[in-house]
């Protein structure tokens, strides 16, 4: 099977903007320019809007993919084509279908879902341990180590919807409109999305609080 590998997205974008952009373009000052402003460069294949909308969202797009796939390699691989679907689609964006974010996220969930249908192994430690900030309302007194292991099964046990509409709207701040937007639902079917998985992950911790308050009480009376 070969390996794969995988580039960071900035040098993805060098290497497209080498190629794909006209000698001599004017370069102007973007970097406070709303981003609906910078798509309509980026459809002039202006590279500086293109990199100031990349340094915008790159961080948060990485950091919903990884806890998506569960893989370091598949965040890198898939943020990088996300954008560089951005720097070669922008002309696609409508306005009318929701803010520039939503259309960006949109992007990267249909490329987890494409992924998720691959083969995959269990998520790596980094994965675990980005996704970690999910659990902090959840029974502080378990053990980091069976946290983990019980945040390991419970996020890769959730179906592929729920999962996206848990790490939108509870990890990456989306409204439950802009998380409809990008999953391509309704906003009460994406509400209830929430409150399955939230259930779901909420009753995994409780399991292991349980089974961990029976292991205590059976040590203490051998």
């Amino acid at each position: 099977m070969p390996t794969r590998t995988a580039r960071s997205p900035v040098t993805s974008f060098a290497a497209v903007c080498a190629t794909d952009s006209p000698q001599g373009s004017r370069r102007i000052s973007v970097q406070g320019s709303a981003d609906e402003e910078l798509i309509a460069l980026v459809r002039r294949r202006d590279r500086e809007a293109f990199g100031t909308l990349l340094n915008r969202y790159l961080n948060g797009m990485h950091r919903y993919v990884l806890r998506m796939t569960g893989s370091s390699a598949d965040a890198e691989e898939i943020t990088q084509e996300a954008f560089l679907r951005v720097w070669q689609k922008a002309h696609t964006y409508k306005p009318a279908h929701g803010k520039v974010s939503t259309w960006l996220y949109r992007i990267a969930h249909n490329l987890c879902v494409d992924d998720f249908r691959k083969p995959r192994p269990n998520p790596d430690s980094e994965a675990v341990e980005a996704a970690v900030d999910v659990t902090e309302n959840f029974d502080a007194a378990v053990h980091r180590d069976e946290q983990m292991a019980t945040l390991h099964a419970a996020l890769a046990s959730l179906p592929e919807n729920q999962r996206s509409a848990l790490m939108l709207c509870q990890v990456q701040g989306f409204s439950n409109r802009e998380a409809a937007t990008v999953l391509g639902v309704g906003v009460r079917a994406l509400e209830s999305l929430l409150a399955r998985a939230r259930r779901n992950v909420r009753a995994a911790f409780d399991d292991v609080a349980t089974s961990g308050q029976t292991k205590g009480s059976s040590n203490e009376h051998r």
